[in-house]
């Protein structure tokens, strides 16, 4: 037998519990005899949810790893690991300050990486009731009086009621800090443990809590298996307990830094049930909860949603935050509806509002892509002279939400990229490929570009390491990089290897190959120069497929879209002469190739219309009609008596142009309007891969996400492809939103008349 001050070298404390008072069913336990060594075991505990929880279903499990001790009175062994309470880890780095001495900033990272997700709290007196304050007061305890109640325990052992064993755990929480750790080595201490396990279903609900407050003070590590006990109990419990009562345990498990998922689903089942009966601060309470825990059923999110618009008028801003982050954490965005109302009420207290609810309140705008341009254009005076106070993942975010919303605000921008150039050894490789994307997904570079962009570069070399654990994080800052036309070839080299393909595509939960296919493609035309690795052909194929399967059609079969194509293989002869693919596939989008002679005829290339039937782009077989209008315009024009007798050979009539200001028309698109479908077909097809002098167009309708909010500047990929197809020899032809929708509500012939100078007017 072990001596009784001898400690084991364990990562936990060796607990003996009755099953039998968690489930109504036997449980089979092993044998109390024997050496502790060997009686480790693994035990699922199927708790049955409250008889009195009605239709709700609360059957869930729980891993509990435990050990039975050899005798009744075996001590419970326990070593702990030096870990911060909340489980976060503070590590100290040196780096040089402005002066060249180097500095210690590892609170300045602490403060860069997180911020306080529960100062809202502190706001309020009311939130006592159900959160854990940690400033809260505890009866000190001398070292002497410790050592004389842990004597007491050895003494009773026992016969020790849940009353006392109650009231020494919170005793003992009053001892100092510098003591914690010597009390959890303490065998009397681990004996204690030892009977507020055996005595669990004894103890009232406040007192549980009071021992889980007892446990959090004196840093029982948030993973350890006697808690996972106690959370068994918890969740046992939940259907007899008070809503504050939920909520402070949920606090309590929070602020300890362990995840409860089953309690907090039993929590949110009870929520369920009695949601109507929340008052604000219980609802700002369990969004916040909900946050941490990072998930929740959609529809207990859409009633509590309900409450938020009830509610809001009445929170601070704070809460505004905490209500926003906790739906962001848990993937639910809110209505645009309450978007412009939290917009509304932001913007006209902005400068109250803490950076950390003002970047929780930005992640949800960011979530829900609600343009509100009051909220933005208030930002855009209050952010810039913040930067500096905000904390590196805060204007990570900052920079994120703009991208996210398509918005150029240069004053913002601005101060980022001075600010992060001097930041920029405080990153993380996230935070270096997030700011990198948003400059560069926003075409927008600073007065200070180039030391922008050098120091964060500088940052993908020092991080490598991370990459083969967060390979995604080089790849898009590489892909950022090639936005903003800058190709660093030793990174690119890297990222295409052999090895780096193989972790990006086999060993990670993303779907790496599409932008691994996007690097390599824009590798392929912007640097001639460049001969370091590339991707396979196999992969390329992959990754085109891809593309293709994933594309939403209903971006490019459009209404506006459709009526592009079809009045083009109107004006142009016939379906062989547009075709409609991913002219360059690693840019992610389809247009419209055109091919034209020097002298303007249309060139038939597209041959697949005759392997194959192409629906919903079809010609009428009516041919174009031509009306008096067009005559008249064609009288006032160029054209000769011949050219007038052929137009009137047209069998039918409709209207063509209406406009009195008259339109240009050449040969080539009076014999392509008055032609009919079948007439067009058989036409012989000239051989392109012979003809020289040929024209290629690439013909893109776009819309208003291919720019900036309330802008026409392109955002990066899009200006990236149009940068491409030049360097390939495509003229672009741009189809632009702002012109062409305010058209599908006039006559088919001033589309026609539009789209043939758009097309035609390149050859000059």
């Amino acid at each position: 037998a072990s001596a009784p001050n001898k400690t084991l070298n364990l990562l936990e404390y060796r607990v003996l519990y009755n099953p039998a008072a968690y489930s109504n069913r036997k449980v089979a336990c092993p044998s109390v005899s024997g050496d502790a060594e060997n009686c480790e075991d693994d035990l699922v505990e199927t708790i049955p949810s409250n008889p009195g929880a009605q239709k709700t279903q609360n059957t869930y499990t729980i891993m509990c790893s435990r050990s039975l001790s050899s005798t009744k009175n075996t001590l419970l062994d326990l070593v702990l690991n030096k870990t911060d309470r909340q489980g976060n880890l503070m590590h100290s780095t040196k780096l040089k300050n402005q002066n060249g001495e180097m500095q210690d900033v590892g609170e300045v990272e602490f403060y860069d990486t997180k911020e306080d997700p529960r100062a809202f709290q502190r706001l309020r007196a009311d939130y006592g009731s159900f959160c854990y304050d940690s400033a809260e007061l505890v009866d000190a305890l001398s070292h002497e009086e410790g050592d004389r109640l842990l004597q007491s325990v050895s003494i009773l052992k026992s016969s020790l009621t849940p009353e006392t064993i109650a009231e020494y755990f919170c005793k003992l929480s009053g001892l100092p800090v510098e003591q914690h750790a010597a009390i959890r080595l303490d065998t009397r201490f681990a004996m204690l443990c030892r009977y507020s396990v055996e005595n669990l279903r004894l103890f009232s609900t406040s007192q549980l809590i009071s021992i889980l407050k007892a446990f959090l003070l004196l840093g029982i590590p948030p993973a350890h298996s006697m808690l996972t006990v106690y959370e068994v109990e918890f969740c046992r419990r939940v259907w007899d307990m008070g809503l504050n009562q939920l909520l402070l345990v949920a606090d309590l498990w929070r602020y300890a830094g362990r995840s409860v998922p089953q309690y907090l689903e039993i929590v949110l089942s009870y929520v369920s049930l009695r949601w109507k009966d929340l008052t604000m601060l219980q609802l700002v309470q369990l969004i916040y909860i909900i946050g941490e825990g990072r998930k929740a059923p959609q529809d207990l999110m859409q009633k509590l949603e309900t409450l938020v618009v009830r509610y809001l008028e009445q929170m601070n801003l704070e809460e505004v935050g905490t209500v926003c982050l906790g739906f962001f954490k848990s993937n639910n965005g809110f209505s645009e509806y309450l978007m412009r109302k939290i917009g509304e009420k932001v913007a006209a207290n902005m400068e109250d509002a803490s950076n950390f609810a003002l970047v929780n309140v930005l992640k949800m705008f960011r979530y829900t892509h609600v343009d509100h341009l009051p909220f933005l254009r208030t930002l855009g005076r209050v952010v810039p002279l913040r930067i500096s106070s905000i904390g590196t993942q805060g204007v990570m975010h900052v920079a994120l939400a703009c991208a996210s919303l398509h918005y150029v605000d240069e004053n913002i921008l601005n101060a980022i990229a001075v600010e992060m150039s001097n930041r920029a050894p405080y990153c993380r490789s996230k935070d270096v490929a997030k700011f990198l994307w948003s400059f560069g997904s926003l075409d927008y570079e600073p007065p200070n570009a180039e030391e922008f962009y050098s120091s964060l570069t500088a940052q993908l070399h020092k991080k490598m390491h991370e990459f083969e654990k967060y390979p995604e994080h080089l790849l898009t800052s590489l892909l950022a990089l090639a936005f903003a036309k800058r190709f660093p070839y030793d990174l690119i080299d890297f990222a295409l290897s052999p090895a780096f393909v193989k972790l990006a595509t086999e060993e990670t939960k993303f779907e790496l190959k599409k932008d691994l296919f996007t690097l390599d493609g824009t590798v392929g035309i912007e640097c001639p120069d460049y001969s370091g690795n590339r991707i396979g052909p196999q992969l390329c194929q992959e990754a085109t497929e891809l593309l293709w399967n994933s594309m939403n059609q209903d971006s490019w079969l459009k209404p506006e879209v459709v009526e592009v194509t079809t009045l083009l293989q109107v004006m142009l002869g016939g379906p062989q002469y547009v075709k409609m693919h991913m002219i360059l596939p690693h840019t992610r989008s389809i247009d419209l190739e055109v091919h034209l002679q020097p002298d303007g005829k249309p060139v038939a290339f597209n041959m697949e219309v005759f392997a194959k039937k192409i629906p919903k782009r079809e010609l009428k077989d009516d041919g174009i009609h031509i009306t008096d209008d067009l005559m008249s315009q064609i009288l006032k024009g160029k054209w000769t008596s011949d050219a007038t007798k052929e137009v009137k050979k047209a069998t039918k009539l409709e209207p063509l142009l209406s406009n009195s200001n008259g339109v240009s028309l050449t040969d080539h698109l009076l014999s392509g309007l008055t032609a009919s479908k079948n007439s067009v077909i058989k036409k012989p097809l000239p051989d392109c891969s012979t003809s020289g002098g040929i024209r290629k167009l690439a013909v893109q309708v776009s819309n208003k996400n291919h720019y900036s909010y309330a802008s026409r500047s392109l955002l990066g990929l899009h200006s990236l492809k149009r940068r491409q197809l030049n360097q390939i020899g495509f003229v672009v032809v741009e189809i632009p939103f702002w012109e062409w929708l305010p058209l599908l509500k006039r006559t088919r012939s001033e589309k026609l008349a539009y789209l043939h100078q758009k097309i035609f007017s390149n050859l000059s």
